[in-house]
């Protein structure tokens, strides 16, 4: 196994706490920020991902120490998001909704955490307020929208920041381009999406996924 992998799954934790990342802000209604200002861009970049219903985009994931996993994404709303990551890594992440599933297949194990009970799993509650969780990072771009979100009750679930360009053709005008992972131990993990396909099919089949465990005989 070469060093990319080995890192690629040393960092699993922080690849999970992203991969919820993107979803979170869907459910709740828009947030009221620090000023008017931040309020609206906040509005803006929430409403841009409600206003996604199919994507699938190219991404790299890459570490503190720049070793780096490409794969694809593949999302579709309500809450179901797929990377499928480049077969020399062989795994796989998975949220149907309810859960999000790590399958390794090169040891055979699955991994699966309740939404309620994972990192920032809180913000796909919708009676929770987005306001305490979301906050705009000032750019210094208009055209460039920074989301810093973490559950301060929670420090151990770590800290999101998702990066917005502005670009008409994206839905709500916004495109996701990427978001950095940084988790309690201080690893960081970001993942850069890249050729973003919108309303593309997509379907249940899509995040379904093949269990690599012996099975057991009865």
């Amino acid at each position: 196994m070469n060093r990319t992998i080995k890192t690629f799954r040393s960092c699993v934790g922080a690849a999970a706490l992203a991969a919820l990342s993107v979803p979170a802000l869907l459910p709740a209604a828009p947030a009221l920020a620090a000023s008017p200002e931040d309020a609206k861009q906040l509005d803006q970049a929430v409403e841009a991902l409600r206003a996604i219903d199919t994507l699938k985009a190219d991404f790299v994931q890459t570490d503190r120490s720049g070793q780096a996993v490409r794969g694809v994404l593949t999302l579709k709303r309500p809450g179901r998001i797929r990377f499928q990551y480049e077969k020399s890594a062989n795994m796989l992440i998975v949220g149907d909704g309810k859960a999000l599933t790590l399958i390794d297949y090169d040891v055979r194990q699955v991994q699966r955490w309740p939404i309620s009970n994972s990192p920032l799993g809180a913000l796909l509650d919708p009676k929770r307020d987005v306001a305490k969780f979301g906050k705009v990072l000032q750019t210094g771009n208009p055209n460039v929208t920074s989301i810093e979100v973490r559950d301060r009750t929670h420090p151990e679930y770590g800290v999101i920041t998702l990066i917005f360009q502005r670009k008409a053709s994206a839905p709500g005008g916004l495109e996701l381009t990427y978001w950095v992972a940084l988790d309690s131990q201080n690893k960081r993990t970001t993942i850069a999406l890249s050729n973003q396909r919108y309303g593309v099919p997509v379907t249940d089949a899509d995040f379904r996924w093949n269990d690599p465990r012996p099975k057991t005989r009865r």
